[in-house]
């Protein structure tokens, strides 16, 4: 908790950041990942968006707000940004070329919150794989420090939508103890962090919603501030 706690004591300075930025660069965004093969990349439109406004009003971080960024991973600015967003229902495919740049943005320091929005999971545990073959996703256990970063999540990842009706699980892709990749399955955060008309969910839905993202949001700031 001293790391969250120092977390929001930098309030507008570094930990708010773009890596590589310069104090005065733009708020803290988080851009939403174009990719082909088929799969509505575009779903959820008001979900990052209404995250990034929980993550200001309850840690006072500040961060971009205002409509969606959407990012291609062949984007030359892709490398300012820390923390990507992928989410969709159905076919992800990557070319060579984006499992490399992928990969390199990964290890060196970047960040990927893969939501499945129901029908992503065979894709994108192949395209995964494609990506780090030497690497193996694995559960977070309920007691990782992902799940009580800021708010307590006793039981791991929140169920939001029905699915299958399967149990949520988080999985993670791990680098000498980092991080790189979290993939959210049988919960679809995206959609408990949209406008409330969108998908009818009442507060005792969105509310751990909500709270799982900004747990993951600060999750991922720590593992660059010492």
């Amino acid at each position: 908790m001293r790391r969250v706690a120092r977390l929001l004591a930098l309030g507008a300075t570094c930990a708010a950041l773009p890596v590589g930025a310069q104090e005065g660069a733009p708020p803290f965004t988080i851009p939403q990942l174009q990719y082909d093969g088929g799969g509505d990349w575009y779903a959820n439109p008001s979900a990052v968006p209404n995250l990034l406004a929980a993550i200001h009003d309850r840690t006072g971080i500040p961060v971009a707000l205002g409509p969606r960024v959407d990012i291609r991973l062949t984007d030359p600015c892709l490398r300012d940004f820390p923390y990507v967003y992928l989410t969709g229902h159905g076919n992800i495919s990557l070319s060579d070329r984006e499992v490399l740049i992928l990969r390199e943005y990964l290890l060196e320091g970047g960040f990927l919150h893969a939501d499945d929005n129901y029908g992503l999971d065979e894709s994108f545990r192949r395209e995964m794989e494609r990506v780090f073959p030497d690497k193996e996703m694995v559960e977070l256990p309920p007691d990782h420090a992902l799940y009580n970063m800021f708010y307590d999540l006793p039981e791991g990842i929140p169920k939001i939508h029905e699915h299958d009706g399967k149990a949520p699980q988080g999985f993670g892709i791990f680098d000498r103890g980092r991080l790189l990749v979290f993939y959210s399955y049988e919960s679809d955060l995206g959609d408990g962090w949209e406008n409330p008309d969108v998908h009818k969910d009442p507060p005792e839905i969105r509310e751990p919603a909500l709270r799982m993202g900004v747990n993951l949001f600060l999750y991922v700031l720590s593992q660059q501030v010492p």
